[in-house]
């Protein structure tokens, strides 16, 4: 059977060269490159949704595939897809790097310039390796296919459009519909998420940045289980730590619950930073919530255009849920989509802060009176995301992207004709 290989890399000329050697190697099946990390995970998290014999046995990564850098996108192929073997093509050979390949999950590392003899007998190993792993795999019959859990971001076009309530009620209504779940407050100096839900707990989310390996104890000892089932991984209580949370340690933590939840969602806040940034890229869905009002507004449009000039999500791919809508007022839904570029949701938040003001004061939001209309919408939003299976009723109403995860912002712009 044919070693399909799929090359990782950035660069034209490398490209040329790498897949120029590929196909020659004996049985060797190059697939066609992938120019980004992004697109990486996008094409392997496609083709394990179908089955993993649809996986490649190799990737090549070069060390400058971007955004991500190249160890930190190795240790998150090796973690959501295990039966893929990684190889990682540097200009670097030192015992450092080479300990720091292994150590993120590499299964091989080839020297710049590529030389044909080295990287046929890598490639041949890794694949022997990544046969005999499928093998084991198969073996079982429920096996962890390595997409892992959705990621879903969720960030405020400034302060006080209420991105955490929606974190937390999409949080809650993943979870009370069966789906283990994890709530991520990665808005540092300002994280509310455990006030909201009256929660007092000593370890934070600083607590796993200087960890290499999260392990699954590791993750356990740091996450605190609320009443309602959701698994809290919380702000740090002294905002200074935040800076501890750097975009790498992000990353390994995100990653570290998404191989262990269905749902992980996670409160970037409205500051752009790190660890926020890091999470938005990772995410298969990306929202940002505006309120209907001019200032809102400009601020989401601010921050699409930076998610953009930083190579972080592009307007296309971020999906904006506007909150206190009234019919009543000037700026409505579709306007914003215009002036944003981004797609907006089907399920818009209704104005009524009186249903919420008692659970809120009382920092008890997880128990919102599900009668209310701002409760109803949010779990009507957590359903058109794909996080829950939503009512026979509400998939009339227009949610036609549950359950594709990453696919309402696509999905929407195609229904609206963008």
């Amino acid at each position: 059977m044919p070693t399909r290989i799929l090359p990782a890399v950035g660069d034209a000329d490398a490209v040329r060269s790498l897949t120029t050697l590929l196909s020659q190697l004996p049985d060797a099946e190059p697939v066609a490159p992938v120019v980004d990390s992004t697109q990486l995970i996008d094409t392997l998290a496609r083709l394990a949704a179908e089955s993993i014999d649809e996986l490649p046995e190799v990737v090549v990564v070069h060390e400058r595939i971007g955004p991500v850098p190249a160890l930190e996108l190795i240790r998150e192929v090796a973690l959501r897809f295990p039966s893929v073997g990684v190889i990682l093509v540097t200009s670097d050979v030192s015992p450092g790097l080479f300990q720091a390949a292994m150590d993120y999950g590499a299964r091989g590392l080839i020297a710049l310039p590529l030389g044909y003899e080295e990287l046929a007998s890598r490639v041949q190993a890794v694949a022997q390796w990544s046969a005999g792993v499928r093998r084991h795999l198969g073996a079982g019959g429920d096996v962890f296919t390595g997409v892992g859990g959705t990621v879903v971001t969720v960030s405020g076009a400034k302060g006080g459009v209420g991105a955490t309530l929606t974190a937390i009620q999409l949080a809650l209504a993943a979870q009370a519909s069966g789906r283990a779940t994890a709530l991520v407050d990665l808005d540092l100096q300002t994280g509310d998420v455990a006030s909201y839900l009256d929660v007092q707990f000593r370890r934070s989310v600083v607590d796993l940045a200087a960890i290499t390996d999260i392990s699954p104890r590791v993750l356990a000892d740091a996450v605190f289980r609320h009443d309602t089932g959701v698994a809290l991984l919380l702000a740090p209580a002294e905002g200074e730590r935040g800076e501890e949370v750097t975009d790498r340690a992000a990353r390994q933590i995100v990653s570290a619950l998404r191989s262990r939840y269905e749902v992980v969602v996670v409160d970037c806040g409205a500051q752009l930073g790190g660890a926020g940034a890091a999470a938005v890229e990772m995410a298969d869905t990306a929202l940002l919530v505006t309120t209907p009002d001019v200032v809102a507004v400009r601020g989401a449009k601010r921050t699409v255009r930076m998610w953009d000039r930083l190579q972080i999500r592009k307007a296309e791919e971020t999906t904006v849920v506007v909150n206190r809508h009234t019919r009543g007022t000037e700026i409505q839904p579709p306007l914003i989509q215009k002036i944003t570029g981004t797609a907006v949701a089907g399920t818009a938040i209704p104005a009524n802060f009186k249903e919420l003001q008692g659970a809120v004061d009382a920092g008890r939001v997880h128990e919102l009176d599900s009668r209310g209309t701002v409760k109803q919408a949010l779990w009507g939003l957590a359903a058109e995301l794909g996080l829950v299976k939503a009512p026979e009723g509400a998939a009339r109403r227009g949610s036609r992207s549950r359950g594709d995860r990453g696919a309402v912002g696509f999905r929407r712009r195609r229904e609206l004709g963008g």
